[in-house]
């Protein structure tokens, strides 16, 4: 049976201000109800170390479900300050019995040189694999789809999961991968053998972001296959609508009454019954000028 996380990236959007409030926000995300928070090292501040990150999760019964790095990776290796980061990340992530460590390209500003530039960021993720693999320490990758991004399209992907260290998961962020012009119901059931973490999060029909369940992204499809094939990962639920940046504390509520309300009821699906959540219950989705909750 999978698990319920929520991502650190709402509060990431006004950075300045939550930066190192790592306490702040376990506790809001306990309170929403999610049994893990996956943070971005960014996000970490004085709680880089196990000691003080154990101590903010503890109060709250939060596990770590991954630790999320983001680099460039634009070199045929690691650069010694890329190195040291990921070094970290491993030493901190490998404190924490079954969490991943989420590897994530800073996305470039356009698309030149593609081929080579995939080749390397492949380059540097399987050096950081091989040095997480001897540590102990599971992997996973997570593409995402700004115009800069190195993997944001059916042929990338392909290219990617063909590449990447078997040990490497794959993180199918649902809202990136629609943002790239695909099903995120297809890629997931293509690429499941490889799944080992899942993004949710929701767009419109311009790709605009928008509070989960308000779009078109099939959240709740992808989550019934994965309740049907024994997915017993993370489904990591994150917002990066404008919402989100206004009040990340009041979206985290938001979503764990969705979760709650919607896809609590998938979590127990098996393939001898279907629940039948609705996509949006009464008095759980807010209408936030998208033409309403569907």
């Amino acid at each position: 049976m999978f698990r319920f996380g929520c991502q650190t990236y709402s509060w990431q959007m006004s950075l300045q201000k939550y930066r190192g409030r790592i306490d702040h926000i376990s506790t809001v995300v306990a309170e929403a109800g999610f049994s893990g928070l996956e943070p971005e090292v960014v996000m970490l501040g004085d709680f880089a170390t196990a000691e003080r990150l154990r101590e903010a999760l503890k109060p709250s019964g939060l596990q770590l479900a991954a630790l999320t790095l983001v680099e460039d990776w634009a070199e045929e290796h690691e650069t010694p300050a890329e190195r040291a980061s990921a070094d970290a990340a491993i030493a901190l992530t490998r404190r924490f019995d079954g969490a991943l460590l989420a590897l994530c390209q800073m996305p470039g500003e356009d698309r030149r040189d593609l081929r080579q530039r995939q080749s390397r960021l492949l380059s540097c993720v399987g050096e950081i694999a091989q040095r997480a693999d001897d540590a102990g320490v599971k992997t996973t990758f997570h593409p995402n789809s700004p115009d800069g991004s190195l993997f944001r399209t059916g042929d990338d992907y392909e290219l990617l999961l063909t590449g990447l260290p078997p040990s490497v998961g794959f993180t199918p962020d649902l809202g990136h991968i629609a943002r790239g012009g695909m099903d995120p119901l297809s890629v997931v059931k293509q690429y499941r053998e490889r799944v080992n973490h899942v993004h949710g999060k929701d767009m419109d029909s311009t790709g605009r972001w928008v509070l989960i369940g308000t779009g078109v992204v099939p959240v709740v499809e992808v989550a019934e296959l994965l309740a049907r094939t024994g997915y017993e990962g993370w489904l990591v639920l994150e917002d990066e609508s404008a919402m989100a940046e206004q009040d990340p504390d009041a979206v985290a509520v938001t979503l764990g009454r969705y979760m709650d309300a919607v896809l609590r009821p998938v979590q127990q699906l098996t393939a001898r019954g279907r629940p039948g959540p609705t996509q949006d219950p009464v008095g759980v989705l807010p209408h936030d000028g998208t033409g309403g909750a569907r």
